[in-house]
């Protein structure tokens, strides 16, 4: 990967998840839903297996993707922390609106 697309893929993360988390926050009336859900999207993206594993042999998928997480290189991991990021400043973004007056739906 070069330097050019880790940007970008940096960028798209954190407006991606920036724009998901302030519309979740938004309609949800909750400044944090987005931040505790991101763990969860992470497992769905690093994971190569069927999601209803984590249901039928929970076991066996958590440790597969614990190595999975494990096995990240640094570039996936600053990837993903810029998307976690994204939803932490939503969550800023929307407390700072609310308080200043701002009401959403």
């Amino acid at each position: 990967m070069n330097i050019v697309q880790f940007a970008v893929s940096m960028l798209l993360f954190f407006v991606l998840f920036f724009g998901i988390g302030f519309l979740l926050n938004m309609i949800l009336r909750s400044s944090w839903i987005m931040a505790f859900t991101y763990p969860v999207i992470v497992l769905l993206i690093v994971d190569n297996f069927k999601s209803s594993l984590y249901f039928t042999n929970p076991s066996e998928a958590f440790t597969t993707v614990l190595g999975l997480l494990a096995n990240l290189k640094a570039v996936d991991i600053v990837i993903l922390s810029s998307g976690f990021i994204g939803t932490i400043a939503a969550g800023l973004v929307i407390r700072w609106l609310r308080k200043n007056g701002y009401q959403m739906f």
